[in-house]
C-alpha cells in the first residue's frame, strides 16, 4: 500500500482581517490539505500597515482555534506573547523545518532571516517567508531558493491575496480563488 502524501497550505501576513482569514480558510477546505503553516502577522495589523479589509483580530482568534490540531505557525514581528495568550496553537517559534525527500525547506516569518542574513543553509535548501507581502521564487547562490506566498490580506506591489501549496510535486501559488500563480517542482 501507497503511503499518502501530506498536502500543507503554506500562507503569511493575515493581519487580523476576518474577511481574509475566512477566504483564506475556505481556500483551505477546498484544497482538502492536511495542515495550515502559518508565516506570522496573524493578529495585528502592524503601524506601517493601513487596517486591513474587516479588521477583527476577535474574529481571527475564533476562526483559527477552531482548527487549532491543523495550524502550524512561526512568530511574525506583529506577533507578540499577548497573541499566544488568546491562541489555542502555538505561535512563538522563530522557525520550522520541513522535510521535503532530500529537500530541507527552512520557514520563517523574514524579519530576521532572509536572504540578506541566512539561517543555517546547506546547498540546495529552500528558504521560505513571508513579510514582504510579496510572492517569490528566486535562486540564491549556487542551488539555494527563496519562496514567498505573499500575503493573504494586505499583498503588495501588484500582487494578489494568496496562498501556497506544498505537496509531493512541489509548490503551487494560488489567488484566494484558487487559481494558479506560479509553480515550483520539487
Amino acid at each position: 500500500m501507497r503511503k499518502q502524501t501530506m498536502k500543507i497550505m503554506i500562507a503569511s501576513d493575515i493581519h487580523g482581517s476576518a474577511f481574509y482569514c475566512r477566504r483564506m480558510l475556505e481556500s483551505f477546505e477546498r484544497e482538502q490539505a492536511d495542515r495550515l503553516l502559518l508565516l506570522g502577522d496573524v493578529l495585528y495589523h502592524g503601524p506601517r500597515n493601513d487596517l486591513p479589509k474587516d479588521y477583527a483580530p476577535k474574529e481571527v482568534i475564533d476562526m483559527l482555534n477552531l482548527r487549532r490540531d491543523k495550524i502550524m505557525c512561526v512568530r511574525g514581528n506583529c506577533d507578540t506573547e499577548v497573541d499566544q495568550m488568546v491562541l489555542n496553537f502555538p505561535i512563538m517559534a522563530d522557525y520550522c523545518v520541513l522535510f521535503c525527500g532530500e529537500t530541507l525547506v527552512y520557514a520563517t516569518h523574514g524579519h530576521t532571516f532572509n536572504v540578506k542574513n541566512l539561517p543555517p543553509l546547506q546547498p540546495g535548501d529552500i528558504l521560505l517567508h513571508g513579510h514582504t507581502h510579496v510572492p517569490a521564487c528566486e535562486k540564491f547562490g549556487e542551488s539555494n531558493f527563496y519562496l514567498n506566498p505573499g500575503s493573504v490580506s494586505i499583498p503588495k506591489e501588484d500582487s494578489w491575496h494568496g496562498y501556497m501549496m506544498l505537496t509531493e510535486e512541489g509548490f503551487v501559488w494560488k489567488d484566494l480563488d484558487g487559481d494558479e500563480k506560479i509553480t515550483f517542482p520539487l
